[in-house]
Parts: C-alpha cells; sequence; structure tokens
C-alpha cells in the first residue's frame, strides 16, 4: 500500500499557551519540528495546515483554510483534503496530526492503515479509551461531505462528523516513562504542558 500524505494541523489559536503552540521551543527546536520528524518517515508528502504568511520554518508545503474565521480542526482536514486531491497522484487517504503532540507514535500511520475496514472509512487514534479524532486517517472521497458540513456553522464538532461515516479506532499503549504512564498523544497546550514535555524529551534523548 502506497504511503498516505500527512498534514500537520497547526492553525490553533493557541490561546491557553499564550503564544503560538507549534513554535515554543522544546529540546532547542520548535514543537512542530518534533512532529514532522515523527510523521515524516511514516507518509508519502508532508505539508502544514496554517494560516498564509506563518513561518513554521520547515519548508514544507503551506495549506491554508480554505474557510474563514478559525473553524477549527475539521477545516484544517478539509484543507488538507483539498491540497492531496491536487497532487501529481491523489492518494486515497490522508494523515493528520495536530503540531502540539510531540510524542507520536512510530508507527502511527501503518496501524491506523492496517485497521482499515472499508476504503471509504476514518480511522482514529485513541489512547486509555479516549478517541484523539484530530489524530486519524481520513479518505479524499469524504472532501465534499465535509465541505457541505462546514458550511453549516453549528457543525464544527470532529465527533459529530464521524459518526456521519464508517470509521474504526486504533488503541495505542501509554510510553512508560520516570515520570509514570505517559499518553503518547499528550498535547502541549499550557507552560506546566510544556515544562513536563521538555522533561520527558530530556529522558528520551537520555
Amino acid at each position: 500500500m502506497t504511503r498516505p500524505p500527512g498534514i500537520i494541523l497547526a492553525g490553533g489559536l493557541s490561546r491557553r499557551m499564550g503564544e503560538n503552540k507549534a513554535a515554543v521551543l522544546l529540546g532547542g527546536k520548535a514543537m512542530i519540528r518534533h512532529v514532522a520528524e515523527r510523521l515524516a518517515p511514516q507518509v508519502s508528502s508532508l505539508a502544514v495546515n496554517a494560516p498564509e504568511g506563518a513561518d513554521a520554518g520547515l519548508g514544507l508545503p503551506l495549506v491554508p483554510d480554505t474557510i474563514a474565521g478559525h473553524p477549527g480542526p475539521l477545516a484544517g482536514v478539509l484543507a488538507g483534503l483539498r491540497h492531496a486531491e491536487k497532487l501529481a497522484r491523489p492518494p486515497r487517504h490522508i494523515v493528520t496530526a495536530p503540531a502540539d503532540t510531540p510524542f507520536l507514535p512510530r508507527d502511527l500511520v501503518e496501524r491506523l492503515e492496517a485497521a482499515l475496514p472499508t476504503a471509504d472509512a476514518i480511522v482514529v487514534a485513541s489512547s486509555a479509551g479516549r478517541g484523539h479524532p484530530v489524530v486519524a486517517l481520513w479518505p479524499l472521497a469524504l472532501a465534499d461531505d465535509l465541505e457541505n458540513w462546514l458550511a453549516n456553522p453549528e457543525n464544527r464538532r470532529l465527533q459529530a462528523f464521524i459518526a456521519r461515516h464508517p470509521s474504526a479506532s486504533v488503541d495505542f499503549a501509554p510510553i512508560e516513562t520516570r515520570q509514570g504512564p505517559l499518553d503518547p498523544f499528550f498535547n502541549v497546550n499550557t507552560p506546566d504542558d510544556l515544562a513536563l514535555a521538555k522533561a520527558l524529551l530530556e529522558e528520551e534523548d537520555g
């Protein structure tokens, strides 16, 4: 199976962090770079969903939302799907992951693809019994339906859209650390989260 392209979702407003989460330094490099380095070996290509003019510093294609007003991660998924449609060889699926998850599993894409029940299904990552719908495998065939769905400002919830379509989930085990079990989809939202991520990264590198 040909690996799907990956889209890093970096269009959030980072209210709890107080600055752009994707750009905060973690282990001497921007957090989004950690995500890119985890995801790049697993995908055929990589792009970043972020507003026009954003500088992720990664040298990757920038894919802005096609819907104005920061409508949320589903708009980033739609932007990723439309971007993938324009590739020389459009894939059947894309993979999305947020820019604030620096400990993504290195077998993420392989396991999501292995769990694909049908070609038109969405496959969502989960851990500790909780789904992480921003970390998922999305069929390109859903692009038009998603665009129509987002045309209604009331339709912004990932889970509500996923419930409209066939789906599956893949559970990922916690990462064992000296700090205790770590959710592999731990997302860095606050300065305290960032301090913990730095400690975990030092442990991982050490």
